[in-house]
């Protein structure tokens, strides 16, 4: 971004000091540069920051912020605008944390393995309802950082491809079968997994990226893709918020679509609400609504149901699931258990199986180092707001916040001023939705 004002001298009559201010000035230089076009996934290396939030709950003088920020809320208020305390950050933004959510990436990577229809929406449901828990770091419920207008993150993982097999023993030449069309494209050669440095060309490689592509609405967009496996999803959220009393509730307002390019099909999906619970005391996060799964070129869906806590007695966490042909109305496959925890898998042949989502084997993600980053991505852009947090500083973290988002705000008015649209680096606005602007789909 060009010819911001962020170091507007207006700046330090609203009362930053000038520490903050300094800040403001070189926020100035920062936003001449953002990511580049092309990264070199030779740049990568394994991630291995640990956000794991202690679970310590609200302390007593954080306590009486909330209830005072509490006080001046309304029931079913929106909370888009609404500046929360730095102590309930969470360390990483929410670009990332939509990431974390790609921690099983062999499980990915199966779905487009499946010998029939049938078979695929099977996988994928069992990818979805397995990718919650990872992307969760700790009991404590609290919030990322809320990302800023072309914010960015990029990643990507490693994944052998003695670890993508098939979740269930089929054969695969039935009718419905199709076979899989990878083996005239080049396998991956760059590093291997779980932190090590050595090439390995048996390794697929998954890539990610994400933006902020609109402030208000609070709207982001990511795409993930698997060139090998001729597979990637395009997902748009817009993260609506409201105070609902003792919790807060967070809609993901939007949809996402998973495309098998060796099957010619599109399954659309949904997310699921989130609620932040308990946030006098212990918060902790629920999921919570109904979603649906649906390729219509197979005509077959899934219905999941992520059940919250009855106000007396019941479970946590409960989730339940339902695969069926649309056309005849048979249930494939039908799913229980907690998206956290245990989750059972029955299907139509009489099998059955159980996954304990806790000991499902983590691949970590690759990333550059901050130093390597463009202004605009997520780990630099919050690197200051990090570090205040782990050294439990927390005027200083609440400062180095505050620029960016009085960085945000002169940009925004900047703009406005000459009348200059903003125009997201990565994704196109089609629709009611946004699409990556180079997708897998259009480059085959």
């Amino acid at each position: 971004i060009k010819n911001t004002a962020c170091g507007h001298p207006n700046f330090q009559h609203r009362g930053l000091n000038k520490k903050l201010y300094r800040c403001l000035q070189q926020g100035q230089q920062q936003c001449q540069t953002s990511s580049p076009d092309t990264l070199d996934p030779n740049d990568e290396t394994t991630d291995t920051e640990d956000n794991e939030e202690e679970d310590l709950g609200v302390l007593d003088d954080q306590r009486s912020i909330i209830i005072h920020l509490l006080s001046q809320l309304k029931l079913g208020m929106d909370l888009t605008r609404v500046v929360l305390p730095t102590f309930i950050l969470e360390k990483r933004s929410l670009l990332e944390m939509y990431a974390n959510f790609m921690s099983h990436p062999d499980m990915f990577l199966s779905i487009t393995s499946g010998c029939t229809p049938e078979e695929r929406i099977i996988r994928f449901v069992e990818y979805y309802l397995t990718a919650f828990h990872e992307g969760r770091k700790g009991a404590v419920a609290k919030k990322p950082y809320n990302p800023i207008l072309g914010e960015n993150f990029h990643c990507s993982w490693y994944v052998p491809q003695d670890h993508v097999r098939p979740l269930r023993t089929t054969s695969c030449n039935g009718p419905n079968s199709a076979p899989t069309a990878t083996s005239n494209i080049p396998r991956s050669s760059q590093k291997g997994v779980d932190g090590s440095s050595t090439r390995n060309s048996d390794c697929y490689r998954v890539r990610f990226v994400a933006e902020q592509v609109s402030h208000h609405p609070p709207v982001s967009g990511f795409y993930c893709e698997c060139k090998e496996k001729r597979m990637c999803v395009n997902t748009h959220v817009w993260t609506k918020s409201k105070f609902m009393g003792m919790s807060v509730g967070v809609s993901m307002v939007g949809e996402g679509v998973l495309y098998l390019l060796d099957h010619d099909e599109e399954y659309v999906f949904t997310l699921p609400c989130a609620y932040a619970r308990s946030i006098l005391t212990v918060p902790w996060v629920e999921l919570g609504g109904k979603v649906t799964i649906n390729c219509a070129k197979s005509g077959y869906s899934a219905a999941v149901t992520f059940h919250t806590k009855p106000f007396y007695g019941g479970k946590v966490h409960r989730v339940t699931a339902e695969v069926k042909h649309n056309q005849t109305g048979n249930i494939v496959c039908k799913a229980q258990g907690e998206w956290n925890g245990m989750l059972e898998f029955i299907y139509n042949n009489g099998e059955n199986k159980v996954i304990d989502t806790s000991k499902l084997p983590v691949i970590k993600k690759k990333i550059r180092p901050v130093e390597k980053q463009g202004q605009y991505e997520s780990q630099h852009l919050w690197q200051h707001v990090t570090a205040s947090l782990k050294a439990g500083n927390m005027d200083e973290a609440t400062e180095h916040k505050h620029c960016l988002e009085e960085r945000q705000r002169s940009e925004g008015k900047k703009r406005a001023t000459t009348k200059t649209p903003w125009k997201p680096k990565y994704f196109i606005k089609e629709g009611e939705g946004w699409v990556y602007h180079k997708p897998l789909w259009k480059a085959h």
